[in-house]
């Protein structure tokens, strides 16, 4: 086991020793051996390709030779002197591709065989132009107004060797060509770009992609300008006098894809805004349910693609309407046994009261009564009863049933009343200097209450 294991890493050194041994290089001082035999290339001895040029020559049998010594130069208009470029330290090769070289360019090279003590002649020097930079596709075109997206299209490039397409964008803010995106196949050949915005110019232009990762030159650019916006809504209005609803209106929308308008709602003027309602008129009830409240609305025009318009620099502002005033009682009393109100109306808008009315049944019970249709300014109670306290609020009603806040609440308290101390109650509340007997009603109102009739 251990001569095996010692074994192992003897060849794993020998390898590496080999491996770093250096490549042997013409010496300046060499002497040229006539009788070595000479490099002769076959009669297509050469390939040319924009990256690469492979070379090809007969065998070599003579047992001297020991590789062959590479000598390049690169001609940039300019002749070039040879230099020493590479080695090959095995005489039965035959062929050798150099990898270092440009699209388009011009080479000069020559080849040496070469013994322990001497360098042959040189073979035929040969003057080599790699092949120019690859096209890239010879027809493109773009497709416009899309919403939010940019499509091209190219004919499949003809070189069989194509393996992708590269795809770079700029925009008119940008000067600098950007590499977007691949797409694989040479017979790919369309290429969709979402997530644009709207109303926008891109440029795109296409690079062809090699298996050998050769890049071609660019194609012609071509032009997208992107779907613009629905235009906005116009003459928006909202009303301010309708009972627990807001009604808007609007221009209709002349756009050729419309599709349907969306309405939204806040409290707020700035923010807060909700979707309450997606519809094709140009027209919105909205159904509040409350008095007095006020919101604010937006309203946009969306087309067939989903585009959606801009909102309007404002919103519009509506209001249902509010409750009428309260009425003011300016009087509250006891005649032949009723209970008088009498109060001044305060809101035109009033076409009827309703007075509500409330006292203790028991110890814990409450009764509270209603008197809907009112018509004039004064009601009067009979169901009363003698040692009770009670309660009156008046409100006025508009045409649309709206009842107002309740005007302020007046409190009787009766005290022994009967029908027999009728004409004595009367003479007392005329006589208000003289003393009350315990038979006289005592009126005292909840709050403030201001007696002036208005």
């Amino acid at each position: 086991m251990k001569l095996w294991t010692l074994t192992l890493y003897c060849t794993v050194f020998l390898l590496i020793l080999s491996g770093c041994t250096p490549s042997p290089k013409p010496n300046k001082d060499a002497v040229v051996d006539k009788t070595l035999p000479i490099v002769k290339f076959t009669e297509n001895g050469t390939i040319l390709d924009m990256k690469s040029i492979a070379f090809e020559w007969q065998a070599i049998h003579d047992p001297r030779v020991e590789g062959i010594y590479i000598y390049k130069s690169a001609l940039d208009d300019q002749k070039g002197e040879l230099s020493y470029y590479t080695t090959l330290q095995n005489r039965f090769k035959t062929h050798f591709v150099d990898t270092d070289v440009k699209p388009d360019s011009r080479y000069i090279y020559a080849f040496k065989t070469f013994s322990k003590e001497a360098e042959s002649m040189n073979s035929e020097i040969l003057t080599l132009n790699t092949l120019p930079v690859l096209q890239s596709v010879t027809w493109i075109h773009s497709v416009n107004g899309m919403p939010r997206a940019a499509k091209i299209l190219w004919r499949p490039h003809a070189n069989q060797r194509v393996k992708s397409y590269i795809i770079e964008r700029k925009t008119l803010k940008n000067d600098e060509w950007k590499r977007h995106a691949e797409v694989e196949g040479r017979l790919n050949v369309e290429f969709v770009d979402e997530g644009l915005k709207d109303q926008f110019t891109y440029m795109y232009r296409v690079l062809v992609r090699t298996y050998d990762d050769i890049i071609s030159t660019p194609s012609e650019i071509v032009k997208v300008v992107t779907k613009a916006l629905p235009k906005e809504v116009s003459n928006i209005t909202a009303s301010r006098d309708l009972p627990r609803k807001i009604e808007l209106h609007w221009s209709k929308s002349d756009a050729a894809d419309f599709s349907r308008y969306y309405v939204y709602r806040s409290a707020q003027a700035q923010s807060g805004y909700e979707l309450i309602a997606k519809l094709h008129n140009n027209s919105f009830i909205d159904d509040i349910g409350k008095d007095g409240e006020q919101y604010f609305y937006r309203v946009s025009v969306v087309d067939k693609d989903g585009l959606e318009s801009n909102y309007q620099d404002q919103s519009i502002q509506g209001l249902t309407l509010i409750k009428p005033k309260a009425p003011a009682i300016f009087e509250a009393k006891l005649v032949d046994n009723k209970v008088e109100l009498r109060w001044n109306k305060v809101d035109d808008r009033t076409k009827s009261y309703t007075v509500t009315k409330r006292f203790k049944a028991g110890f814990f019970d409450e009764v509270n009564e209603e008197f809907p249709g009112i018509v004039g300014k004064k009601f009067l109670d009979s169901n009363i009863e003698p040692n009770q306290s009670y309660f009156y609020t008046v409100y006025a009603v508009d045409v649309n049933g709206i009842k107002s806040e309740p005007s302020i609440e007046v409190e009787l308290k009766l005290q022994g009343i009967s029908e027999v101390d009728t004409q004595s109650v009367q003479k007392n509340q005329i006589n208000t200097q003289q003393n009350k007997p315990k038979q006289e009603p005592v009126i005292t109102p909840v709050k403030n209450i201001n007696l002036i009739e208005m």
